[in-house]
């Protein structure tokens, strides 16, 4: 079921969401998060670094098969604590015809750290 459309906003709204893509380089499961996830580290190139991140996306993905692949993430939200981690960016992702989790991708290699525009 598709959700209600959100309220129009300016250009200039948009520029306030910093949205990157940046290369998971680590991930491990996360047996203590309330509903299954995995931890990730994701590098966004030199002037972001490496953020860490909790995403609930066990039924399509694996660690094993995060680790080198893109992903668009917001990287200007404040840290959250996710139960003993603390997550320092919000990965993005659609949901399927199951209300799972399909995370957002370039569909060719970019640079970390690039900006969504």
């Amino acid at each position: 079921m598709a959700e209600k459309r959100a309220a129009e906003i300016t250009y200039d709204d948009f520029l306030t969401v910093d949205i990157r893509v940046g290369t998971v380089i680590e991930a491990q499961p996360f047996p203590e998060a309330r509903k299954p996830a995995i931890k990730l580290w994701i590098d966004f190139g030199e002037e972001i670094g490496v953020k860490k991140t909790s995403a609930q996306i066990t039924v399509h993905y694996t660690p094993e098969n995060m680790v080198g692949r893109q992903v668009a993430a917001v990287v200007n939200f404040p840290p959250r604590q996710i139960g003993p981690f603390m997550s320092e960016v919000l990965t993005l992702g659609f949901m399927d015809e199951n209300g799972q989790t399909v995370l957002v991708s370039p569909s060719t290699k970019v640079p970390n750290g690039g900006r969504l525009h």
